[in-house]
Formats: structure tokens, C-alpha cells, sequence
């Protein structure tokens, strides 16, 4: 086969918490930035898929408050977290696509933007070790060193013990996908926030799991976005 592994981002991909990062980063813009509604949505884009220090450095320069960007990150964190008590569940399909994977005996991992705190949050409620065992990363892992970079993906790699130009991965943002390029991985861009433009530059993009011709992937056939 063309690939050995596929590496997985978690939060919009795996598990629908994307709305959650996004009404967090929304109060915080409204908060520290005194944001209208409309001003917020021309920003929420340019946030998606970017780690919690990116975005929250990012409104302590934009707006130049006095609260620190720990107190940033915090307040982030503790609004996300209330949504995760009751809200949290698997994106419709990844189930049935990964037990796919397992009977075509291929290696797969979570590599996440997320914290480790943030992570350890997720693994309360949802048990991603089910899937992925001990491959479930964090940028914690490499210095906290965040997409658009691709170290998080290239750690994941080298944990599975596969070369990065071996492994698929599975992204739903414009950070995630360009970390995974860079990482020279093949990307498929999975549409779960209803933007295709975002995910542009991903080699193949889908609306569903179910829509992912992995057979052909793995062959090195022609895809169909």
C-alpha cells in the first residue's frame, strides 16, 4: 500500500467541539475587544484551528489588554470546558472509518493542537484510548510548538515508527492542513465547519467520512474532492 498510517486532528475531525473553541473565542473577543457580533465572525475564520496560546496571544496583542495571556488561555479553557460536560460526541462516520482502518491493519494517531490539559479534559468524556491506545498527542509534546507548524505531525509519525510521506491525515482547519503539507503528508480535508475555501489546499476534500475512497487513496489512484 501507498500508506501505512493516517493521523488524525481531534477537535472538528474526531469529536465535535469545534463549536465550543469558537462560541469560547467569541466571548473573548467580545470581552477584551468590546467586539459586535459581525466583527467577531470576520475573525472567528482566521482563529479556527489555531492552538490556544496562538489565539489567545493574538487577542492580548490585538486589543492590548492588561490581562496576561495565561489569564487569556484560562478563561478560553474554562468557557470550553462547561460545554464539554454535555455536548461532546464523536463527528457522524469517524467510528465506522476507523474500524475500517483497523481491518486494513493500519497505524493511526491522534496529533492535536490541544494542550495537554485541554486533552486530558477530552479523554473524560469521550475514550479516544479505544481507537488510538497511547497515541494521542499533544502539541505538549513538542514544546507546544503549534500548527501551522508540522512538528506535532511529524511526532506522531515517528511514534508509529512510519516516514511522514507514508501517512494520510485527516484535518478540518487551514493551520491543520498547512502542518500537514509541510510535514509532507497526503491531507484530506474533512468540511465539518461548512467552508471548503478553508480547507484549499488539502489534496482531497469530503463532507462525510463516508465520502473518503480510501481504497484508491491507498493505491495511489485518482480521488475525487
Amino acid at each position: 500500500m501507498k500508506y501505512k498510517a493516517i493521523i488524525f486532528d481531534m477537535d472538528g475531525t474526531i469529536i465535535a467541539t469545534e463549536s465550543a473553541w469558537e462560541q469560547s473565542d467569541k466571548a473573548l473577543l467580545k470581552k477584551y475587544g468590546n467586539l459586535s457580533e459581525q466583527e467577531c465572525h470576520a475573525i472567528l475564520p482566521f482563529l479556527k484551528g489555531a492552538s490556544l496560546y496562538t489565539t489567545s496571544a493574538y487577542i492580548k496583542k490585538t486589543f492590548n489588554t492588561a490581562a496576561s495571556i495565561e489569564e487569556i488561555m484560562e478563561a478560553k479553557q474554562q468557557h470550553a470546558f462547561k460545554f464539554f460536560e454535555k455536548n461532546i460526541r464523536y463527528i457522524d462516520g469517524f467510528d465506522i472509518f476507523h474500524q475500517k482502518l483497523t481491518t486494513l491493519s493500519m497505524a493511526s494517531a491522534i496529533a492535536t493542537n490541544a494542550n495537554q490539559r485541554s486533552l486530558d479534559e477530552v479523554l473524560k468524556k469521550v475514550p479516544l484510548t479505544n481507537f488510538f491506545k497511547e497515541h494521542i498527542y499533544s502539541i505538549d509534546r513538542v514544546n507546544k510548538l503549534p500548527k501551522p507548524l508540522p512538528d506535532i505531525y511529524l511526532y506522531a509519525a515517528r511514534q508509529l515508527g512510519v516516514v511522514p510521506h507514508e501517512c494520510i491525515a485527516i484535518e478540518d482547519s487551514s493551520h491543520g492542513i498547512a502542518a500537514a503539507k509541510s510535514a509532507g503528508m497526503f491531507c484530506i480535508g474533512i468540511n465539518t465547519g461548512q467552508d471548503r475555501n478553508a480547507l484549499a489546499q488539502a489534496d482531497c476534500i469530503i463532507d462525510k467520512y463516508d465520502e473518503i475512497k480510501l481504497e484508491n487513496i491507498l493505491q495511489g489512484l485518482p480521488h475525487n474532492d
